[in-house]
């Protein structure tokens, strides 16, 4: 098995499905793959691929497990409870061979949010790694020396001692296995500037620091759950305020891009969450526009975080600790320069949220490219609610 815990994914699934429990437990979702990368024929291992999500399926939580996540200030006794009783059912996932494009694969989920919202990274850390383990061909001392330079680089520069890192790559990594020795490897070389992951179970079983608050699906389903498609960005802010009381208080900043986002972001949610999360469009000219913004409701971006996790190299990183330290606080999340940087180019796979409650949704990405709906009308119409301009065929 390639995943071989339910704890094998990313935080902030767990943080969110909390939520959805609490408030929305009924909400119906459908979310759609997309591989990005051309040219690479996912169809010919359609087979391996259905056998590991059904082995996934066969998955629960340990006692260990559930133990560890009630251990968390932020989980409630009523959540781990429910998971002590929660599988992943296969019903919900369709996967099929493209009959439009060959070599490519049709892969739906679709049913209950609260059912279907764990399946995301773990199906794409299983696809990514059916794909290197038949097509890899890397060397594994290279990818160690690569990760070791990387490690170094960061170490030993001087007045970067407080520029700190977390790992985000669990969904794109080259393997499970190599997911492991780069934590390891990491928490060895970097002592406390290596600050935790995204990853569950590792951090569970290594002792390390899990990191995460909330994706882009959860303001992307308040398009549909709001009461106006126009506040469905303040109503997913204030419900998760009403979930976690002030806790994991940093909020996603690109679902409508950056403008729409800071003329919803006003002097309450600037006081109330600690920092904002880039993940789109041009990190130094989102950092810039978050401070004067800050600074215009005359909050102290000092006390704030911003949290940069699109994209990012330990190169990166370093421009941007340089260009900001000592104006804001700063957090790092890097994920598949570090888990699948091996030789041959990572896939860029993703899964998204694309209707809820039977009504389309959609990011509005500020980065080309990243954007994802099945209804090109309701794309134009979301534009012309948050006031952005339309696109240019």
């Amino acid at each position: 098995m390639i995943v071989t815990s339910l704890l094998d994914t990313d935080l902030y699934k767990f943080t969110m499905m909390q939520a959805v429990l609490h408030q929305y437990p009924a909400a119906q979702v459908k979310y759609r793959f997309k591989c990005r990368t051309p040219g690479v024929d996912l169809a010919r291992h359609l087979s391996r691929i259905s056998d590991e999500i059904d082995a996934l399926c066969t998955l629960r939580f340990t006692q260990d497990e559930l133990d560890y996540l009630r251990q968390m200030r932020f989980i409630k006794p009523d959540f781990a409870d429910f998971l002590g009783l929660f599988h992943l059912d296969r019903k919900y996932v369709r996967l099929t061979a493209s009959t439009s494009v060959p070599g490519e694969i049709e892969l739906e989920i679709e049913g209950p949010w609260l059912h279907t919202i764990l399946f995301e990274v773990p199906l794409l850390a299983i696809i990514s790694e059916v794909w290197f383990e038949a097509n890899g061909g890397v060397d594994l001392v290279e990818g160690r020396q690569r990760l070791a330079r990387k490690i170094a680089v960061l170490r030993d520069a001087p007045g970067y001692d407080e520029c700190r890192i977390a790992d985000y790559g669990t969904r794109r990594r080259y393997s499970r296995e190599w997911h492991r020795e780069v934590l390891l490897g990491l928490r060895e070389g970097l002592g406390e500037q290596f600050v935790g992951t995204s990853n569950v179970h590792f951090a569970r079983v290594y002792g390390m620091t899990p990191l995460g608050t909330m994706a882009h699906e959860w303001l992307q389903a308040f398009q549909a759950l709001g009461p106006r498609l126009r506040d469905s960005q303040v109503t997913a802010l204030e419900s998760w305020a009403r979930e976690y009381r002030g806790d994991l208080g940093i909020a996603l900043s690109d679902i409508v891009g950056l403008e729409a986002f800071l003329r919803d972001f006003d002097l309450y949610f600037c006081k109330l969450f600690d920092g904002m999360r880039h993940d789109s469009g041009d990190p130094f000219a989102w950092g810039e526009r978050i401070l004067a913004h800050l600074q215009q409701h005359r909050v102290d971006p000092r006390t704030k975080v911003l949290v940069f996790s699109d994209g990012l190299s330990i190169d990166k990183v370093m421009q941007l600790y340089q260009h900001f330290q000592g104006r804001c606080r700063l957090a790092f999340g890097v994920g598949t320069s570090l888990t699948n940087d091996l030789g041959p180019a990572a896939l860029q796979i993703v899964i998204k949220m694309v209707r809820c409650n039977g009504q389309p949704v959609a990011k509005l990405s500020d980065s080309p490219g990243k954007s994802m709906c099945d209804d090109p009308g309701y794309l134009a119409y979301l534009r012309q609610v948050f006031g952005l301009p339309p696109l240019v065929a």
